[in-house]
């Protein structure tokens, strides 16, 4: 499966997954469920179809223990954006110690589907990790 299949779905995961409200999500019940293995907009994997359920019930779960989702997952970068230094796209590495460590905790609280690549790709993607390239004009402004 690959990201480009995802993001060319995008738009039909979003309305499938009530634009991806979690507190909606973690309230889906065995017809909601259904409905989605129907829906041939999106992937139709049944684990993950439920994963995303028992994963947003999760998300709440941590919420309440640290206060925010944020304020778990940017312990495991101390809080601060890691800023790499790469000449190539290629010299940016897949996973990393830390986002092991964010994987390796998600699992034991039980959540699925979040494997080290999937976590290190999140926290690119939400700033928790600068992996622009040096000459990338993005690169001093992350």
């Amino acid at each position: 499966l690959s990201w480009i299949t995802i993001l060319r779905k995008r738009e039909n995961f979003r309305k499938a997954f009530d634009n991806f409200d979690y507190k909606k999500i973690a309230k889906y019940d065995q017809s909601k469920i259904d409905e989605l293995l129907q829906d041939e907009g999106i992937i139709r994997n049944k684990l993950k179809v439920h994963a995303a359920v028992t994963n947003a019930k999760l998300f709440m779960e941590i919420q309440k223990e640290f206060g925010s989702f944020s304020n778990y997952i940017w312990e495991f970068v101390n809080h601060k954006p890691i800023k790499n230094v790469w000449k190539t796209h290629t010299d940016a590495p897949a996973i990393t110690a830390e986002s092991d460590a964010l994987s390796k905790d998600l699992k034991k609280r039980g959540f699925k589907f979040v494997g080290s690549t999937v976590v290190y790709a999140h926290m690119q993607a939400t700033g928790m990790v600068n992996d622009h390239i040096e000459n990338c004009f993005r690169y001093h402004e992350v």
